[in-house]
């Protein structure tokens, strides 16, 4: 089973990703039925959402203040080393004005980054394994120092407690239904306005549908800078390959398979100094020397002819949404 659940939950719904040979414009990460248990192969270095909380329901005339919380990533570990490279975490905060309680709620992997972005190579199994979930995440408290030292607290929106709880139902089936973190934007050029092949699914997508889902309800949003981290790949156009099943099962293709299986070792985890650096060189060779990436994305293999830049880290504005008027008696 390739990913990071006991069973595979179906799709309830996608962006199309046909003409089945052909990339979309734009293939978006899929929606499926129900979020499977983790299996147990997959752990996680730091616990996920330790100190998590059920979402709590206000009453309708609170004020609710709502923040843009952004700090670079790991930063208890590593400090302000990733934002130097402007490798942020996004997420929002809420305090309650009755209660003077607040709140972080944010979106992110299961088993850390490096698990998301790349599988197992277990001896037992032919195809590659994934422990590739994320989730959401919702405690009591904002810890002020980590996101103020290196990154940012501010206030966004004030909306009221009503509006609060319909986003928690969202929320819930949100989060029961995107369940697979995406790390890369696969585009065909860093230029404005170019074909976007495939869309990341990560903490700041949640955070801008979160936004979203608030103009949605009349949330009013500041006018104010807000800008996120994304990791895009570089790429002709993508050809689609196969899933699991057409690539890696009984009748599946033998090379194709042994290629994935090849281009994917490298990225194994646990590596010692002089492994790593081997497999540095091999990244290199694949990804630059022989413009080669092979793409997960939706239970489907695709081929990337990669291109220059190749890779790339950048941190753009995504304006905060407008509110959305409604209009009755239409």
């Amino acid at each position: 089973r390739n990913l990071a659940g006991s069973s595979r939950p179906r799709f309830a719904g996608r962006a199309s990703c046909a003409p089945r040979h052909l990339a979309p414009r734009t293939c978006a990460a899929g929606r499926f039925s129900f979020r499977p248990e983790p299996d147990p192969y997959c752990q996680a270095k730091y616990t996920f959402c330790p100190t998590g909380s059920p979402i709590p329901v206000m009453k309708s005339e609170d004020v609710i203040e709502v923040f843009r919380l952004q700090a670079p990533v790991w930063e208890f570990k590593y400090g302000d080393l990733l934002g130097h490279l402007k490798i942020m975490h996004d997420a929002i905060g809420f305090k309650s004005t009755l209660t003077g309680k607040n709140y972080t709620m944010e979106w992110y992997e299961l088993f850390q980054l490096g698990n998301c972005t790349f599988p197992h190579l277990r001896p037992e199994m032919n195809a590659p394994f994934w422990c590739n979930q994320g989730a959401a995440c919702f405690f009591e408290g904002i810890d002020d120092v980590h996101w103020k030292e290196n990154g940012t607290l501010v206030l966004v929106a004030t909306i009221s407690g009503s509006t609060f709880n319909k986003m928690a139902k969202w929320v819930k089936q949100d989060n029961e239904t995107g369940i697979y973190y995406e790390t890369w934007t696969v585009q065909a050029s860093p230029i404005k306005g170019a074909e976007t092949w495939f869309e990341s699914y990560d903490c700041s997508k949640f955070v801008l549908r979160t936004y979203e889902k608030l103009a949605e309800f009349g949330a009013e949003f500041k006018k104010i800078e807000t800008n996120y981290t994304r990791i895009f790949l570089y790429s002709g156009e993508p050809t689609y390959l196969g899933n699991e099943t057409s690539i890696f099962g009984p009748t599946g293709n033998k090379t194709l398979a042994s290629a994935i299986k090849k281009f994917y070792y490298p990225f194994k985890p646990h590596l010692s100094t002089k492994e790593f650096l081997l497999s540095l060189l091999q990244i290199f060779d694949s990804v630059i020397m022989h413009r080669c990436f092979y793409l997960f994305y939706n239970f489907e293999y695709w081929f990337l002819p990669m291109k220059f830049p190749f890779i790339k880290i950048t941190y753009e504005e995504t304006p905060l949404p407008n509110r959305q008027k409604t209009f009755t008696g239409l």
